[in-house]
């Protein structure tokens, strides 16, 4: 890889003092700042509830809607999207991070995926009427963007920040991410709720909020490109090289080993379910449960508020039981959740809400650990290329539980079925998680294992 000698892989490039490295890590928390909006407000809040009602307005007196001559539920085309938008961002990803290697300039390309992103969103403001196709198009172009940026952002913490920094660094990302969207979904709530008072519609509301997360992450996105910085790369890919190459050549390095890509393979499967009830909860409440967009955009905003509170309780059991049996215990938790979800009362707000301090307890917890204890896991000197294998699980690979839900829904016509189908991930996950020899992986990977794993 053409390192230094005496230097680590992972170590931070020699950059001068301190305050240069503090000045770049700043910018970097400001993307998270800058693209958390979009999944909190667009993905999470707004665009599920109201693609769905737009796609229904188009739909035939069976209640389908036909893109591409095929026959699709209207309630169901919101979670296809979704997985579209997954399998598109499975292909660009890791072409992006060959060419980020190769070139050495990520910034170029952090910058396109960012603003094709924020373009896509902003384009939300025209979907009206029965314009389903146009808002699917655009859910799947944003995504797959953020998707893309997300690969590129991640892979300058190693950069910037030094190995005993580096949770530190992350953790204040994850955070101004949560922030940003608590910040914006309030500002979302009062123009929702009041938007008689603002001289506007129901659904103009909605289009501004959804246009707004895309102004908000262009803006914003300024922050870290002005103070990133790309690096000369001494490390040329071979000739004809491109993506899929450079992961099948990290995966086939995983397999010598095996406990590592074990770990992986549970994590890919339970945080599908996480993605999926993060994505899907919305329509769940406003189509199954009828509750208002009030009510949801509220219970975003307690998950995104106990999510970190949550995270800072589930670090502190890991302290005391180790990160692995606090996971299993967050996947017990998460089923409990959705079965109880399965039963919750139509409009009755409060039992949501009660459903929505659940998640968010667990949500930030079960993320934040799966991260930190794959950390231990990767061979010293690979963390940038295990990490993007990491990222593929992360964000790449979240589009079975969005398709099982769809076709459980095309197929009972009940959201209560389809959420609860949800369940399997987490089972699945737990199953396989538990039969992860987490200590020997460890010692497999070259590193010291702690006294709590």
């Amino acid at each position: 890889m053409g390192v230094p000698p005496g230097r680590s892989a992972a170590a931070p490039p020699e950059d001068g003092d301190g305050a240069a490295r503090r000045r770049e890590q700043h910018g970097w928390y400001f993307y998270d700042w800058a693209c958390s909006v979009y999944s909190t407000s667009v993905l999470t809040v707004f665009l599920g509830p109201y693609l769905t009602t737009v796609a229904r307005a188009a739909a035939d007196a069976d209640g389908y809607v036909h893109p591409l001559g095929v026959p699709v539920r209207a309630g169901s085309f919101f979670a296809y999207c979704v997985s579209v938008s997954v399998v598109v961002a499975i292909v660009l990803m890791p072409m992006a991070g060959a060419a980020a290697d190769r070139t050495g300039r990520k910034k170029p390309l952090l910058a396109a995926a960012a603003y094709v992103g924020a373009a896509a969103t902003a384009g939300l403001f025209f979907l009206d009427g029965d314009r389903y196709l146009l808002g699917g198009g655009l859910l799947i172009v944003a995504n797959a963007s953020v998707a893309v940026s997300m690969v590129l952002y991640n892979s300058y913490l190693p950069q910037i920040a030094a190995p005993d920094e580096r949770d530190a660094v992350s953790s204040r990302g994850w955070a101004f991410g949560y922030a940003a969207g608590s910040l914006v979904l309030v500002a979302n709530l009062v123009l929702f709720t009041a938007h008689d008072s603002f001289g506007v519609s129901e659904a103009m509301a909605v289009r501004i909020c959804l246009a707004s997360a895309g102004l908000w992450w262009g803006v914003f996105t300024l922050v870290p490109l002005n103070r990133l910085r790309d690096r000369r790369t001494d490390r040329p890919a071979p000739s004809g090289r491109h993506g899929w190459r450079q992961l099948a050549a990290t995966v086939r390095d995983m397999r010598g080993k095996p406990r590592t890509l074990a770990f992986l393979l549970a994590y890919l499967v339970y945080n599908d379910g996480i993605q999926t009830v993060i994505s899907q909860a919305s329509v769940y409440g406003s189509e199954e449960l009828g509750l208002g967009q009030s009510t949801l955009i509220t219970a975003v905003l307690m998950v995104q508020v106990l999510a970190v509170a949550g995270a800072l309780g589930m670090g502190r059991l890991a302290r005391v039981h180790g990160a692995r049996r606090t996971i299993l215990g967050s996947l017990a938790a998460w089923t409990v959740i959705l079965a109880a979800g399965f039963f919750l009362p139509a409009r009755a707000p409060v039992w949501f809400f009660v459903l929505a301090a659940g998640i968010g307890l667990v949500l930030g917890g079960s993320q934040a650990l799966s991260r930190s204890l794959f950390s231990h896991l990767v061979p010293p000197g690979k963390e940038a290329e295990y990490f993007s294998a990491y990222e593929m699980s992360d964000r790449g690979m979240s589009w079975l539980g969005p398709l099982l839900f769809g076709l459980t829904y095309q197929l009972t016509g009940s959201y209560r079925d389809a959420i609860v189908s949800l369940v399997v991930f987490f089972v699945i996950g737990f199953v396989l998680l538990a039969r992860v020899p987490v200590g020997r992986a460890i010692q497999d990977a070259g590193n010291p294992v702690p006294d709590r794993i």
